[in-house]
């Protein structure tokens, strides 16, 4: 008898954990397939920006969330990329200093940072600077029913607060993977001609021998589609916002979270891609 009810217990467990699993799957899918709708919606709401006088989208506003969203970021960005670059280039010049390969750093360090670093730093930095505060923004807006005031004056919100958001990010994420980009393999050329006794001109020839320009491409296009993601996941979370001020704090919690598995994710599936292509 006591097996038995052991046996009924564990078939329970089992069953619940089955119908838990499964009930966060569904939540991922609708989660996936939300954003994939809200992309939909801001592209068809930019199409008709573009053919329709009274549908357009507001320059001001793309201009003033660019400056938002991207030029305020540049400086931790930088910083944050030069310091990379600086421990790249302290880190791989003893190993390859004991095969005599002290120079190669230069080729090991243009690579990386073209194809991964630089955009993914960049994408990183931008999710916790802009994409926490796109959701914060557009949920305090749902929950004080500014959103609502949109529609029932027949105003869209794709038009009006998703498109321009979705193209600052675009946009400055793009620009911020080439800066990033930029800036470690200036931090790193610094310590190489300072500390590690690399002459400048031996450095660029290692950089400019082995850095292509599919891989500076590979890196902006990169950017162009983090900046795609943390632009659409903080908006659509921002917009299904519930509970008050705690679903918005829960909101940019998800929001920061979502967007680095999403970049990881998506940094994998490009790496593949390209790899299973034979770009690099």
């Amino acid at each position: 008898m006591p097996q038995r009810t052991d046996q009924i217990r564990s078939d329970r467990f089992s069953v619940r954990a089955v119908n838990a699993l499964g009930a966060r799957a569904m939540r991922t899918l609708e989660r996936i397939g939300g954003v994939f709708y809200l992309i939909c919606d801001a592209a068809s709401a930019l199409y008709a920006s573009l053919v329709r006088r009274k549908a357009r989208v507001g320059r001001v506003a793309i201009v003033s969330q660019i400056v938002r969203i991207g030029v305020r970021a540049i400086f931790i960005t930088s910083l944050v990329s030069g310091a990379v670059g600086l421990i790249l280039a302290l880190q791989l010049a003893p190993p390859l200093d004991g095969f005599g390969s002290k120079p190669l750093v230069a080729n090991i360090i243009s690579v990386a940072v073209l194809r991964e670093l630089g955009p993914l730093i960049g994408a990183i930095v931008l999710t916790g600077f802009a994409g926490a505060a796109i959701t914060a923004e557009i949920g305090t807006m749902v929950v004080g029913e500014e959103i609502e005031a949109l529609e029932a004056h027949a105003l869209s919100p794709i038009r009006f607060l998703v498109v321009p958001r979705i193209l600052a990010a675009i946009l400055s994420m793009t620009a911020l993977s080439v800066i990033s980009s930029i800036v470690a393999i200036s931090s790193a050329l610094i310590v190489s001609v300072t500390t590690l006794d690399i002459p400048y001109a031996t450095f660029m020839q290692n950089m400019l021998t082995q850095a292509k320009l599919v891989d500076f491409l590979t890196g902006t296009s990169k950017g162009t589609l983090f900046g795609l993601l943390i632009g659409s996941i903080a908006c659509y979370n921002g917009l299904t916002v519930t509970g008050g001020a705690a679903g918005v704090g829960r909101a940019t919690t998800n929001t920061v979270v979502q967007c680095v598995v999403a970049i990881v994710l998506a940094d994998l599936l490009f790496t593949a891609v390209f790899y299973a292509l034979k770009l690099f």
